[in-house]
């Protein structure tokens, strides 16, 4: 057996469903501590919800030296229905060339990768110029508040320069490597709160329905959607996208004006809208319509986008040369924490196994690609190394 599936197997045994970490970045800082790594444990949030981060640096001896972090988490999503599964969670079991257990893909393997890849590129090159980082959390299935970001602002705060980001996130499609992130788009929400007068549905002139007051203001939103309106996207970026996601109103009686509607709506915006952009039409199309509102927004993270540079060159270099696959660039998908990260990092991309089976019942990964995945990030760290000593 492979040193990157022991590795991973003993990750996926700790059972870390958010925000516990269950002692894998124990376990990693055990592995890095030797290699000459400074561990640093960075806890934060309450004590109900206490998350466990990580940032473990291996520094050049040059002070010129660029840094390549490997990024990501320990914590898993909950199990679901244990009676559902075909073997325990978090007992990781082979079957049919496929390696079964929460964290499988999302992302045990990925962190298992990255110390091996670190292992056996330091006994290759024990004085490399690059510097070398982990970035690990246990709070990216969570709220995401007390994990990545909080790491970020420290180093922010204490001017650590970060030039290169891999995120271990499960990027892949069909193959291993057939797909890397080089951007996401941004997140925010808006709850909208219409405000009514509540009454007796047979005397309307005594009442004012927030619905009614709603519903041409809504029907322009949804038309501006529907259009493509927000803003046209680019060459990374699909056009930006707005979606309700919940409406409530009335008390559920049949013969009463509700006197408020509340509706959630999110935002997944490109790199060519803002935060302020956006908030500034919604606002314009409701105030425009007379509608009697107040509005709350939480902007979940900001769009990001790595131009193909070195990082993006070394990894699709990797992969070509690991698997024989021209890897395709993508903006697609959720968010990861790799929004907070490209707001302390020059280059950021993700980068980790076939997504098809994460957060599902009988999580799991092929095995034959657990070292191919350890050794793109091998090879990314040792081109990254080389393009630095010949700087």
């Amino acid at each position: 057996m492979s040193r990157t599936l022991l590795l991973a197997e003993e990750l996926i045994a700790r059972p870390s469903v958010t925000p516990e970490d269950g002692g894998c970045q124990q376990l990693i800082g055990e592995r890095l501590a030797p290699l000459g790594f400074t561990l640093e444990t960075i806890a934060s949030g309450p004590a109900d919800f206490r998350v466990t981060n990580l940032w473990a640096i291996r520094r050049s001896a040059d002070p010129a030296a660029r840094t390549l972090v490997f990024a990501g988490h320990t914590d898993v999503v909950p199990t679901g229905p244990l009676e559902q599964w075909t073997s325990p969670p978090f007992t990781p079991t082979h079957r049919d060339g496929r390696m079964y257990g929460r964290g499988a893909c999302d992302m045990k393997t990925s962190l298992a990768a990255f110390v091996v890849a670190i292992e056996e590129f330091l006994a290759a090159h024990p004085d490399p110029r690059l510097s070398v980082a982990l970035l690990l959390t246990s709070d990216e299935e969570g709220p995401a508040v007390d994990g990545t970001v909080v790491v970020c602002r420290e180093l922010a705060a204490r001017g650590e320069k970060l030039h290169y980001c891999i995120v271990g996130e499960p990027t892949s499609v069909e193959r291993c490597g057939d797909m890397i992130k080089n951007g996401r788009r941004g997140t925010m929400s808006g709850r909208l709160t219409v405000n009514g007068v509540q009454g007796h549905i047979a005397y309307p002139h005594l009442a004012r329905n927030p619905v009614h007051q709603l519903a041409p203001a809504l029907a322009e939103l949804v038309a501006i959607n529907n259009a493509g309106g927000w803003d046209k996207g680019n060459a990374y970026f699909q056009p930006t996208s707005w979606q309700i996601s919940n409406f409530h109103a009335g008390t559920g009686a049949s013969n009463v004006i509700p006197g408020s509607a509340v509706v959630d709506f999110n935002f997944r915006f490109s790199t060519e809208s803002t935060p302020e952009s956006l908030q500034r039409r919604v606002h314009g199309v409701l105030d425009a319509h007379g509608v009697d509102y107040d509005l709350k927004w939480t902007v979940g993270g900001l769009p990001f986008l790595t131009q193909p540079g070195a990082l993006v060159s070394a990894v699709r270099t990797a992969i070509q040369a690991e698997t024989g696959i021209a890897t395709e660039l993508s903006t697609s998908g959720g968010t990861s924490d790799a929004r907070f990260i490209a707001q302390v990092c020059e280059q950021v991309v993700e980068f980790g196994p076939v997504n098809a089976s994460i957060h599902k019942i009988d999580e799991h990964i092929a095995v034959a690609e657990i070292d191919t995945l350890k050794n793109v990030y091998a090879r990314t760290l040792a081109a990254l190394n080389a393009l630095d000593a010949a700087a």
